[in-house]
């Protein structure tokens, strides 16, 4: 399952590093592409959007599916 979030406070290379840290320990076979610009992340999981927004938020970056 593919699932686009808007994640409005990841503006930066840490922001981004500390998302795919959360994302390596909770689920280490999701892939993430990301635009750092438009402020979305992409992630490929087996996990439902409702389990990747938790991990966002978890990681201190609230989202919402686009």
């Amino acid at each position: 399952m593919s699932v686009k979030f808007h994640v409005p406070d990841m503006s930066c290379g840490h922001c981004k590093a500390t998302i795919e840290k959360a994302f390596a320990t909770a689920d280490p076979l999701a892939e993430l592409s990301f635009d750092m610009e438009g402020r979305h992340v992409e992630i490929e999981s087996d996990l439902d959007a409702e389990s990747l927004a938790k991990l966002l938020k978890e990681a201190g970056y609230p989202a919402e599916a686009v």
